[in-house]
């Protein structure tokens, strides 16, 4: 089947390279995710049904070559269970952004949705082993200042508190969620497993609810195809084989941190693509933005590990 055919060559190329830099699987999965804002701004088709042919071209990719590799084996039934339940959370997260930003500026719902490093830092105080310490806070500090300028003054001056700014508000905790539950089952399972678990619930979740909310699913442009096409396998399955490869290996904090580099690469492209405001305020911006996510992964002996 191609489509397998597919799958398997950039499963070799990408366990090629990450099987040595987890952090060079971070990058360019953040890279591949940072591009999915853009796509949804064109508005080819709903954010619900946008969301749904990302876990499902995902799902119809990973799943065959998984199944004929023989590497597809589930887990127990309480990991099963919780990966279930990650897809679903997951799913609700990626449609409650898409509809956010196809109803506010995609720098603005970035920004909300990638407040996520302060939830994240706050669950795995409550609730992991290894507690967020001084130099995940800190970078955590400068990073958000760094967005806030970034971003610009007047989109915090011009913030309505309305359904779009509640849902990519909301999008962000779900996003934290999801992060912390992968953490800890991919202590437990292998990386396509789960991503298998993840893309199947979550598809099936989102065609109930595009369902039952009436949406169609088909008599779209031959554009508005591509740029599913291009959602499911780059901006989903390439991007979270990456993602989840990382997670596995790095700690959650620095991972939740990194991802706010989506921040700045979403400006970049607005700027190029959607004509959205640059300047050089925003360039600094983004510098500092960088030097919190590195102040991160910074380990010297006067820091506390996280």
């Amino acid at each position: 089947m191609p489509q397998i055919t597919i799958v398997a060559i950039g499963v070799l190329l990408l366990r090629y390279m990450i099987n040595t830099k987890p952090k060079i699987a971070l990058a360019i999965g953040i890279l591949c995710v940072s591009i999915f804002p853009i796509l949804v701004r064109l508005q080819l088709s709903s954010g619900l049904i946008s969301a749904f042919y990302r876990m499902f071209i995902a799902a119809s990719l990973l799943l065959p070559y998984s199944i004929v590799t023989k590497k597809n084996r589930l887990p127990n039934t309480k990991i099963l269970v919780l990966a279930i339940l990650c897809g679903i959370i997951f799913a609700t997260d990626i449609a409650i952004w898409n509809i956010s930003i196809q109803h506010s500026s995609a720098t603005q719902a970035t920004l909300l949705a990638n407040l996520s490093p302060v939830w994240v830092g706050i669950g795995s105080f409550l609730f992991l082993k290894n507690k967020p310490t001084l130099n995940f806070w800190i970078g955590t500090c400068i990073a958000l200042f760094g967005m806030i300028i970034l971003v610009g003054f007047e989109v915090f001056i011009g913030l309505h508190f309305d359904l779009p700014f509640l849902l990519a508000l909301l999008s962000g905790i779900l996003y934290a969620t999801y992060i912390l539950m992968s953490k800890n089952i991919l202590s437990q399972i292998e990386v396509l497993p789960f991503m298998n678990i993840v893309l199947v619930s979550a598809t099936v979740f989102l065609g109930i609810i595009c369902f039952i909310t009436g949406e169609t699913f088909t008599g779209f442009t031959k554009t508005a195809w591509l740029v599913l096409f291009i959602e499911g396998t780059i901006c989903q399955l390439i991007a979270w084989l990456l993602l989840s490869y990382a997670t596995q290996h790095l700690r959650a904090t620095r991972i939740s941190l990194s991802l706010l580099g989506q921040a700045v690469l979403v400006t970049c492209f607005a700027w190029v693509f959607l004509d959205e405001k640059m300047s050089w305020l925003r360039i600094i911006g983004a510098i500092i933005l960088l030097l919190g996510i590195r102040m991160t992964f910074y380990t010297k002996t006067f820091l506390n590990k996280i």
